[in-house]
């Protein structure tokens, strides 16, 4: 039997009453813009708000093509050590338990981008001689990354300053006592490299006692042409 217009409104109404006093109980009270938004899908900003999104290495924004995306973090304090990032591939970490206290150093080939070698050299207890052997036969076009950890410049001679300066270094000659420092560099490079960060350490503006806040630098670094044979 089909409802009459009256008692097919009443029961709309009641079916509306119905509605209201569920919601209210399900959404706790909530206004009734609440419920029609659950009802037709909506949600609230903050839910459906994307995630800014990540590129290689954590970096904001992608890369130009042929150009490397790398991200370095120095150590933080003589606790936290210092990471390596190159094409969404760790080089250097504690995870890949290949960090030490002084300068960590990963050689990367600038014309394939390929790792050729990661290395540590203890500033405060090693022998700057083993760091000169390191960096005095490097090939044209090879990148230079280079994170502290603790203390990266004690046993920094003349020498080992000098051949930083030539892969492109400003910052490596005023280089102290537990100065945080990250750096890219190339031999062979022609200006002075826009990849670098000291901070000083001084009592003043320390963050940690005893050491300065670690420092972050990310970007994008082109490779080479290949040498002409």
């Amino acid at each position: 039997m089909r409802l009459t217009g009256p008692l097919r409104a009443v029961a709309v109404v009641l079916l509306v009453g119905f509605t209201w006093l569920l919601a209210n109980t399900l959404f706790g009270g909530e206004s009734a813009s609440s419920v029609l938004h659950f009802f037709s899908g909506k949600r609230n900003q903050a839910e459906t708000k994307p995630h800014p999104r990540k590129y290689k290495c954590g970096l904001s924004a992608p890369c130009p093509p042929k150009h490397l995306a790398f991200r370095l973090v120095s150590g933080a304090a003589n606790v936290i050590g210092p990471k390596i990032c190159l094409e969404d591939k760790m080089l250097v970490s504690s995870v890949k338990n290949n960090v030490g206290r002084g300068l960590n150093i990963a050689l990367v080939n600038g014309v394939t981008g390929e790792l050729l070698e990661t290395k540590t050299f203890d500033m405060w207890a090693g022998d700057v001689s083993d760091l000169l052997k390191f960096l005095r036969p490097l090939h044209e076009g090879t990148l230079v990354f280079v994170a502290s950890f603790d203390d990266a410049a004690t046993k920094l001679n003349e020498e080992s300053r000098r051949l930083f300066e030539e892969l492109g270094s400003t910052a490596v000659k005023d280089l102290a006592f537990r100065d945080s420092w990250v750096f890219v560099g190339a031999k062979g490079i022609e200006n002075k490299s826009p990849f670098e960060q000291r901070m000083k350490n001084s009592k003043s503006s320390n963050k940690y006692e005893g050491w300065p806040e670690s420092l972050e630098m990310d970007g994008c670094i082109p490779l080479r042409p290949p040498l002409e044979s």
